[in-house]
């Protein structure tokens, strides 16, 4: 707050020059700066099929999450910019404004406590996929539990936090690339890998020789949206706002579609 020197009743004035100064320092939010800057910068992975897909050779991106994010730029009036990120940097990027937003994120608790989120517009789950010589041997969760049993991840994700608390006893494996992940299971060096219903079902098109193991149930139905940065609550109105006005127009559900993704009920 700035210093007045006053000798009468200009004190009134004083006061209001402060908090005008303050507010419009407040104002400054990461919205003003991508539409002055002309560029939204958009963390992600790319390499969650179908979500974001990165090609080396041309550095194109494409994927459902490249579809909202443009989107959303083309709204804004400016281009889009696709900063490369990993899982483990995910949210450092955003904190650090290496990048205004990233893609899709699933929400936990303590991505929260450091950024923050958008509304929700899909939902995803987490299954196991095995080899399909193996897959009469898992019918249940439980059915993994054990010591002989090796499961891979990719490391910094949702579902490396999940293997640990649901099977703690069979022996863990983190992959830090998320695009080898599967090719664990393809070279038969970890009995299954966990991850999203929506990998898996890229994974087994893919490859015939995998399967979604029928147990019990998917676990821990989780919500995704975009990180932002938290303290930023213009920005986030924003983003909310769009994606409710898009979601009624069917926009979202028209992207789901075109990248082969099923609606996840949740109650």
């Amino acid at each position: 707050m700035k210093t007045c020197h006053i000798k009468s009743g200009a004190v009134i004035v004083c006061i209001l020059m402060s908090l005008l100064s303050g507010a419009a320092h407040a104002a400054k939010s990461r919205l003003t700066e991508i539409i002055d800057r002309g560029v939204l910068r958009v963390g992600t992975t790319g390499d969650w099929s179908p979500m974001t897909m990165r090609d080396p050779a041309t550095n194109f991106y494409r994927g459902f999450d490249i579809d909202i994010t443009t989107e959303l730029a083309k709204d804004l009036g400016v281009t889009v910019e696709y900063v490369p990120t990993s899982w483990k940097k995910l949210v450092n990027g955003v904190i650090t404004d290496k990048y205004d937003m990233s893609g899709s994120a699933s929400l936990n608790m303590h991505r929260a406590r450091l950024a923050g989120y958008s509304k929700t517009y899909y939902h995803l789950a987490f299954v196991p996929v095995v080899n399909k010589a193996n897959a009469k041997r898992f019918r249940t969760w439980s059915d993994f539990n054990a010591s002989s049993v090796i499961l891979t991840t990719t490391a910094g994700t949702v579902q490396q936090s999940l293997v640990e608390e649901l099977l703690p006893d069979a022996r863990k494996h983190a992959s830090e690339n998320a695009k080898l992940t599967h090719q664990y299971l393809l070279d038969n060096k970890t009995t299954a890998i966990v991850t999203s219903n929506i990998e898996a079902a890229t994974l087994v098109k893919r490859y015939p020789q995998l399967s979604v193991a029928k147990v019990d149930g998917m676990r821990l139905p989780t919500p995704i949206a975009m990180l932002l940065p938290k303290e930023d609550q213009v920005w986030i109105n924003y983003v909310n706002h769009w994606i409710e006005l898009k979601q009624t127009q069917g926009f979202f559900d028209r992207v789901a579609k075109k990248w082969g993704l099923v609606k996840m009920d949740v109650e």
